[in-house]
């Protein structure tokens, strides 16, 4: 097949539309539904980041993508028990498997930009996976392959709609790519940048030099996620997951305090008070996600006052007070973070360190590196100059 013909374009007023190879067939197979222009972008930009994520990192990949930029990234490590209670999969008996432990982290990660999303999956999509995407609300899946299992659960889900997305994993495209912008033809080079080389991590100015294995390799998944998420962009990772990203701001500084408080806002999700909210049962789950978003925030009163607690709760929570939210997120330590492009000032590392920043990996560059260094210097954080810049557009 060279072509597909789509619905419409990014709105339903921009028709004709579709998706063609002007050589060869396309690559993928449509197994179920009728994904839409915005679905393929979404799906073409999140098979990438988890191919590289795999191919990085040798495990399977999964990431969780909204109007082309990811909510969620992850690789399939097990899951704790506190991450498998705020993922909401702890009613799954037996341990999940890694590419269900990498769709759980991802879609996890960030449950209200999460909403209605894209999956990418690096490896066959089994039954379990199937099943843990079957009860959350999402437009579709892209991955290698699925069991005969795991497509029959698929195409009954939204009343057998739900987009299916089967991709040629030997693909790859030609080196040179080309978009249109009101009729003008742009060309450039594919981004094939190798994010795992460790030449990246050579140039480190800070006093710290040291980077465990685990910071690492959080690094190479923050950078290969900052490569598919439109620019600027800054990403906040741990233990194997973004936990915080931050896409699409003109100020850096604004990147690095919107994913930084993402990743508070996960973080938060463990806290004792949060995870026994005693939900009335049968509460919708995105009801509950929204419930628990706005009980974080300092609009808890909108969830907490007479005669509205009682829609959500059985009985009234107290409330998580600003001292309590600030000695829990004191706690966070370890984060890896990513930078599409160089800092300029030291206050991104100042917000960074508020959310347990330890390690960082940054292109580097600017006029005011001493300045971020010594504000690194300052809190102990390891740094490294990569020399690389990952603008996404």
């Amino acid at each position: 097949m060279k072509e597909l013909a789509l619905k419409y374009g990014c709105n339903p007023n921009q028709k004709p539309s579709r998706i063609y190879m002007t050589e060869g067939e396309l690559p993928l197979e449509v197994l179920n539904g009728r994904p839409g222009y915005i679905n393929f972008l979404d799906a073409l930009n999140s098979w990438q980041l988890v191919r590289e994520l795999k191919a990085a990192t040798g495990l399977p990949s999964a990431a969780s993508f909204k109007h082309v930029s990811p909510a969620g990234a992850a690789v399939g490590l097990p899951l704790s028990d506190t991450l498998r209670r705020i993922y909401f999969v702890d009613d799954i008996e037996g341990e999940l498997s890694p590419i269900a432990c990498a769709y759980a982290r991802a879609r996890g990660a960030d449950r209200m930009s999460s909403y209605g999303d894209f999956v990418a999956l690096s490896d066959t999509c089994d039954a379990m996976t199937a099943n843990l995407l079957k009860r959350e609300v999402s437009d579709g899946v892209i991955a290698p392959g699925f069991t005969p299992e795991a497509l029959e659960i698929l195409r009954a889900k939204r009343k057998g709609t739900y987009n299916v997305i089967q991709i040629d994993p030997d693909y790859r495209p030609e080196p040179v790519e080309r978009k249109q912008v009101f009729g003008i033809t742009f060309e450039q080079g594919r981004n094939e940048i190798d994010l795992n080389d460790p030449a990246l991590f050579a140039n480190i100015p800070t006093q710290n030099k040291t980077f465990t294995e685990a910071a690492r390799r959080d690094l190479v998944i923050a950078l290969i996620t900052l490569k598919y998420t439109q620019s600027n962009s800054v990403c906040y990772v741990k233990d194997g997951q973004a936990i915080g990203i931050g896409a699409g701001q003109q100020s850096r500084i604004h990147c690095t305090r919107l994913a930084g408080n993402k990743a508070d806002i996960w973080w938060l999700r463990q806290h004792p008070k949060v995870m026994s909210l005693p939900f009335v049962p049968g509460i919708r789950r995105a009801d509950r996600d929204n419930t628990i978003d706005v009980y974080i925030s300092e609009d808890h009163d909108d969830v907490l006052c007479d005669g509205t607690w009682q829609q959500f709760f059985t009985e009234r929570p107290e409330v998580l007070t600003m001292e309590e939210k600030k000695a829990w997120i004191a706690q966070n330590t370890k984060v890896a973070l990513g930078s599409d492009a160089f800092f300029p000032f030291g206050d991104n590392i100042e917000r960074a360190h508020k959310s347990g920043v330890e390690f960082i990996a940054q292109a580097g560059g600017s006029v005011r590196d001493d300045h971020v260094i010594a504000t690194c210097d300052k809190y102990g954080i390891a740094m490294a100059f990569t020399g690389v810049r990952l603008f996404h557009h």
